[in-house]
């Protein structure tokens, strides 16, 4: 099928992704598709785990950019579900690079709307690895997490809600 590439400096993903999963949290009280994804995010209060990452990572202001930013965003619980300590020590200032990878792995450059996801057997990431797309059952699949939300609209890019967090090889 499809490859999706397009390319783009690696910071950009990461900071998109933590505040993109903010922005999932209350994207049905709001409407989003006039925020940016960093305003959606902080205003959402349920992604403290992503928000925090990306605050780490040094990512935050990349959020604000013009974008377009798709966004496969882990939700707090598939953070938490990750080896006791993991997201401790990834938060570590001596841990930035590696984080930023993580989060970056996390994004795909341009906007991605759930039905044209569907179509692609892949997508090159802003980290710079492919991530793999699978349907089936009428659930999408990023590498082995399931897209819970799709097509939440931000200024700036779409945000799928994930339930697993996406490793870099």
């Amino acid at each position: 099928m499809n490859a999706f590439t397009v390319t783009a400096p690696k910071w950009i993903g990461a900071s998109l992704l933590g505040l993109a999963l903010a922005t999932s949290a209350h994207a049905g009280s709001h409407d989003h598709a006039h925020d940016d994804i960093v305003d959606t995010a902080i205003g959402a209060g349920q992604f403290e785990t992503l928000v925090a990452a990306v605050q780490a990572a040094e990512l935050v202001e990349v959020l604000k950019g013009e974008g377009p930013f798709t966004v496969f965003a882990p939700t707090d619980e598939a953070f938490a579900a990750l080896p006791e300590g993991t997201v401790d020590t990834l938060l570590l200032p001596e841990n930035q690079a590696q984080l930023q990878a993580i989060l970056t792995y996390h994004v795909v450059p341009g906007n991605v709307m759930a039905a044209e996801a569907m179509e692609l057997d892949s997508a090159t990431t802003v980290q710079g690895q492919d991530i793999t797309i699978t349907t089936m059952d009428g659930s999408v699949m990023i590498n082995d997490a399931t897209v819970v939300q799709a097509d939440i609209e931000a200024s700036n890019g779409v945000i799928h809600v994930i339930d697993g967090v996406l490793m870099p090889e």
